[in-house]
């Protein structure tokens, strides 16, 4: 069964904007906080954004900051990963998490992957120069 499934990803200049998406399959990934993570070749997986399941606070790596913006609507289950000014170093796959979280948990839980059980597969997103 796939309970979390990405779309958008794509080949973008160097400077451009991409909007990837994730939907979930069923109505529980309401509750869940969420997140995005990336991974390129003979590198880790590195955290990317998360948001916790009302959407009202948000986390950012540093790498990203300012040029991406998280956010979901719970409505539709979605997740959305807005991307502008896209940089070579940003080319990698990649992929939503979520996870039940305690209202007491903070950035190291919503930034590290362990704590979120469920994955989607993937979305490549090649910046060109």
């Amino acid at each position: 069964q796939v309970q979390l499934e990405e779309s958008g990803g794509g080949l973008v200049q160097a400077g451009g904007s991409l909007r990837l998406s994730c939907a979930a399959s069923e109505a529980t990934f309401r509750h869940y906080a969420m997140a995005w993570f990336r991974q390129a070749p003979a590198r880790e997986l590195e955290f990317v954004a998360a948001i916790n399941w009302n959407g009202d606070t948000t986390y950012y790596a540093d790498s990203v900051k300012g040029r991406f913006t998280i956010s979901r609507d719970n409505a539709r289950v979605t997740l959305t990963l807005q991307m502008s000014s896209l940089k070579l170093e940003d080319s990698a796959v990649y992929q939503c998490a979520a996870g039940a979280m305690s209202p007491f948990e903070g950035w190291a839980t919503f930034t590290t992957p362990t704590k979120y059980p469920y994955w989607g597969q993937g979305t490549q997103v090649t910046v060109s120069s």
